[in-house]
């Protein structure tokens, strides 16, 4: 069994270019997400003017709480907006309310 949609249950076509899509869409939305990560956490920690090839003790413990933190948050809003769309239950409208 294959993700893309090759090997014993593929279907006679070949690809399954839908799989391929969403795996496209997947990883534009885990490309983004890393690249507003790494802007965030950079402009919070690390010193425009850099005075060493390494980072410092301070600015890897900056980094490491800013990284959990993304990730805590970028979870809890995850996990809201699932119970947000279960408690919808497929209405009519499909928006979400405030948070």
């Amino acid at each position: 069994m294959s993700f893309l949609g090759r090997g014993p249950s593929a279907p006679s076509g070949g690809i399954n270019h839908e799989r391929v899509e969403m795996a496209v869409s997947e990883l534009d939305m885990i490309t983004d997400i890393f690249n507003k990560l790494v802007s965030s956490c950079h402009t919070k920690c690390i010193a425009t003017r850099y005075a060493e090839g390494d980072l410092n003790k301070g600015e890897s413990v900056c980094i490491d709480r800013c990284v959990g933190k993304f990730f805590e948050v970028n979870k809890k809003v995850g996990e809201k907006l699932q119970a947000m769309g279960a408690a919808a239950g497929g209405s009519a409208g499909g928006a979400f309310p405030s948070l």
